[in-house]
């Protein structure tokens, strides 16, 4: 996922600029700390206080300069507008979170009133549009009917697209539609500019599973088909990016 990051921010912004990011629900600091190393201003958000402590140990063992464009704030990303200034940020990352929010709807407006105008809104959600894949692919029928009369999903312990380390995301999170989202996004006023498809194939590899030796195969087959149609389509994951007009 963070290859499909780059390629938008590339696209949107002049090589070589420095942007001001803002990470809602960074986790342990992975994408953020990747960020900053590449010279932009980050702002990371996390509620989690465990998560957070992993976030400024690793912070602390970067160089001083990188140290120095990191900023980790304590919050659950809901009160962005009691930490910040709207459009304050260039880039805006919300990955994972959605989830875990009974009402997405006012969390993706406040990030939506942090970015400047052409800014760039990145999600990553359940997809609610393929919630029978994973149980369908693993033998269970029962839990492949039951998906299919819901949008809620139980996902198993997994690792994250941006860390190193399994994360479990919880059980009965919510799922989001690729077009509900989109019209959310069109609302704020950051209507979708692209979106593909994270876990096409591996949203079934067991917890714990060994690191395949065709790695690099893995993980090219999974890009592509997160960009292709109909295969993104029913993705374990979407990733939405947004633009703000």
């Amino acid at each position: 996922m963070s290859r499909q990051l780059d390629e938008q921010i590339a696209g949107r912004f002049p090589v070589g600029r420095r942007l001001r990011v803002l990470d809602v629900g960074m986790g342990r600091g992975a994408q953020a700390l990747r960020l900053a190393r590449l010279g932009h201003q980050v702002t990371g958000v996390e509620q989690n206080a465990a998560l957070l402590a992993a976030a400024r140990e690793a912070l602390g063992r970067e160089p001083e300069g990188i140290r120095e464009r990191v900023r980790l704030v304590q919050s659950d990303g809901r009160d962005t507008g009691v930490h910040f200034l709207p459009g304050s940020f260039d880039v805006v990352l919300c990955h994972g979170v959605l989830m875990h929010v009974t009402e997405p709807d006012p969390l993706v407006a406040g990030l939506g009133r942090m970015l400047a105008p052409g800014g760039l809104l990145s999600l990553l959600v359940r997809n609610g549009d393929a919630p029978a894949m994973r149980p369908g692919l693993s033998g269970d029928w029962a839990g492949a009917l039951a998906a299919l009369d819901t949008a809620a999903h139980v996902p198993r312990a997994r690792t994250d697209a941006d860390e190193e380390t399994p994360v479990r995301l919880g059980t009965d999170v919510r799922a989001d539609r690729l077009a509900t989202l989109s019209a959310t996004l069109d609302g704020i006023a950051a209507p979708l500019h692209a979106w593909y498809g994270v876990q096409v194939f591996t949203d079934t590899v067991p917890d714990g599973a060994a690191v395949p030796e065709d790695l690099q195969s893995l993980l090219a087959a999974e890009e592509r088909a997160g960009r292709t149609d109909p295969y993104r389509g029913v993705a374990a994951l979407l990733h939405l990016c947004g633009v703000r007009g």
